[in-house]
Order: structure tokens, then C-alpha cells, then sequence
């Protein structure tokens, strides 16, 4: 099916998940329930001029940071125990550092915890370029929310956005580049919302190059089955790193001006790969019983920051 063609959702699409209780995609939630992101997943198959991924980092609460990444067998470790101390952690997420699913132990790790936390919310977070080669996957897995950054629908947009896309053994670059990423975001949005599966989608606003478009985006994503749209502020880093950012009221008047389109999600907190607790709080839990996850527990073991892996272009 060709992105371009796929129309508003046809027949009935029944969600999987009661969101009441995920703090990324229910504003009654935020304050009310928690989450855990595994840092499993170092690898990344785009790169994206805002984007300065870092291991070994306490200091910054942004995506792409993370203390360590984990093996599987020590995201489910920190899982046990996390919800051993607060019963307000709701959702087991994967949020990179690099993209979700451009490794492998991000299934590997969602498999493995549909057994045993069945209560948890299982959601994942990606750039959208491997979702229609993995969606079976991803429904074998039991993830029941998705979200995409999806930062242009127009492909002269987004070459000014990312600097290579790799799939599947080769890099292309420029247009060629956000060609294929979009056909393949929009493709897969739209199988994963016929299949059921709740998606959200990410836009990172960068002045001076989609803060006029994302309405645009609101539209298409809305067309192909996205139920929620998250705005984010460009942080500026890497090559974005001359641009200013977002001044408030821009951000509110994109928001304002998306919402008459789909709905928006105003209360991200921009979280880290290993965030964990109740939006806003360190770690899990209340007094005596604060629980702070291994990847973050052995931070003096780490203390200095790399970049986290790319795929070479």
C-alpha cells in the first residue's frame, strides 16, 4: 500500500490498551501514574541534526541520554524490582537511547516481560523506519502503544531535518533519505492503528524550518490512524545547535493551531531513556521506599560520556 494513497481508518479499529493509566498519552495520568524506560536499545539507523545521543549522563533530562545501556536480563531485573516499591508504575517502555527498533533486544526484552508483568502497559518509541518490516513483531510482542516522531510530511522538509537514513545495508542521503523515512512512517502508523495498537506521534519543533508545517503533519498523521500528537521543543544541539528555542508562545500557538486537527499531548517532560517513577519525580516510590533502577544505581561506574552507536553511513 502506498502512503500516499492510505485514507482515514477503514472499518473498526478497536485500541488494546486502557490509557487512563500511561502518563505519556492520558493528561489525567501524568501526575497520577508512573513509568519505566529500559535503556536496551544503543543502536540508531537515522541521524537527525538535533539529535546528540550520550551514555554515562546524570546531568541532562532529554531523549537520547541514558546513565548505561542494559542487556534484557537487567531491564527485567530493574523492573522486579522497581514494582516491588511503587504500584504507580503502569508502563515498561523502550525509548532508546537510539532507536527502538533498530535492536534487536527491545523485543527480546518486551517478549520476555508479556509473561511476566502482563498488568504493565508495554509501549515503544521510534523513528518509524523499520515499523512495516517489524509490526507483526511488535503485536507478537504485545505492545499496545506506539509513538513515532514524524517531523515533516514533506520530503523537502524533512532533508533539511536529517542528515542519512540507514535501511536495510545502504545510507542514502537528502531527499532520497526523507523520502523513504516518511513512506515508511506513514506505512507503518497506518498498519499499527488497523492492527489496534494506540499511536502517539512525537514533533520536534525547529524554528525556521516545520514550525509553519506541523500542521500539516497534524493532518496526514491524523488521516493514517494517529489518535494523539506530542509537539516538542527543539532542544538545540548538534548541527541545530545556532538555532534558537522555541519561545513559549510559539510553542502554544503551534499546539493551539494542531488541536483544531487531533488532539495534543501538552505535558512532556522530554524524559530520558532511563526515566523512571511518576513524570517529574526522581526514581519510584515515597520516603523510605525511593527505588533507584541499576542503570542509574551504578552511576560511578560511568563517568564519563560517549556517543552512543550509529549505524555507519
Amino acid at each position: 500500500m502506498d502512503a500516499s494513497s492510505a485514507g482515514s481508518c477503514q472499518g473498526v479499529c478497536f485500541p488494546k490498551v486502557d490509557l487512563s493509566t500511561h502518563p505519556c498519552y492520558s493528561r489525567a495520568a501524568h501526575f497520577r501514574f508512573g513509568r519505566i524506560h529500559v535503556p536496551v536499545a544503543p543502536r540508531c539507523n537515522i541521524q537527525c541534526n538535533y539529535c546528540f545521543r550520550r551514555y554515562a549522563c546524570p546531568n541532562e533530562n532529554r531523549p537520547g541520554v541514558t546513565m548505561r545501556v542494559v542487556t534484557p536480563d537487567e531491564a527485567l531485573h530493574t523492573v522486579r524490582h522497581a514494582i516491588t516499591h511503587d504500584p504507580r508504575l503502569r508502563v515498561l517502555g523502550v525509548a532508546g537511547p537510539g532507536d527502538a527498533l533498530a535492536n534487536q533486544a527491545t523485543l527480546t526484552t518486551f517478549e520476555r516481560a508479556r509473561a511476566e508483568f502482563p498488568h504493565l502497559i508495554r509501549c515503544l518509541s521510534t523513528n518509524g523506519l523499520l515499523l512495516p518490516d517489524q509490526i507483526d513483531a511488535i503485536e507478537r510482542a504485545g505492545i499496545t502503544t506506539l509513538t513515532i516522531t514524524i517531523n515533516a510530511v514533506d520530503p523537502a522538509i524533512g532533508e533539511q531535518i536529517y542528515a542519512h537514513v540507514r535501511y536495510r545495508g545502504k545510507t542514502y542521503r537528502e531527499r532520497e533519505a526523507s523520502t523513504l523515512l516518511l513512506h515508511n512512517q506513514l506505512i507503518g502508523l497506518r498498519e499499527a492503528a488497523l492492527r489496534g495498537i494506540v499511536v502517539k506521534v512525537n514533533s520536534v519543533l525547529i524554528p525556521g524550518i516545520n514550525d509553519h508545517h506541523l500542521i500539516d503533519v497534524a493532518c496526514v498523521v491524523k488521516d493514517h490512524g494517529a489518535s494523539i500528537m506530542n509537539i516538542i521543543p527543539l532542544i538545540p544541539l548538534a548541527k541545530f545547535a545556532h538555532l534558537p528555542e522555541p519561545s513559549p508562545e510559539l510553542l502554544n500557538r503551534v499546539r493551539d493551531e494542531c488541536a483544531t486537527v487531533i488532539e495534543q499531548f501538552r505535558h512532556c517532560q522530554r524524559c530520558r531513556a532511563d526515566a523512571i517513577g511518576v513524570p517529574g519525580e526522581e526514581g519510584c516510590g515515597t520516603g523510605e521506599r525511593v527505588c533507584i533502577p541499576r542503570f542509574l544505581a551504578q552511576q560511578k561506574e560511568h563517568t564519563h560520556a560517549v556517543q552512543v552507536q550509529s549505524d555507519p553511513a
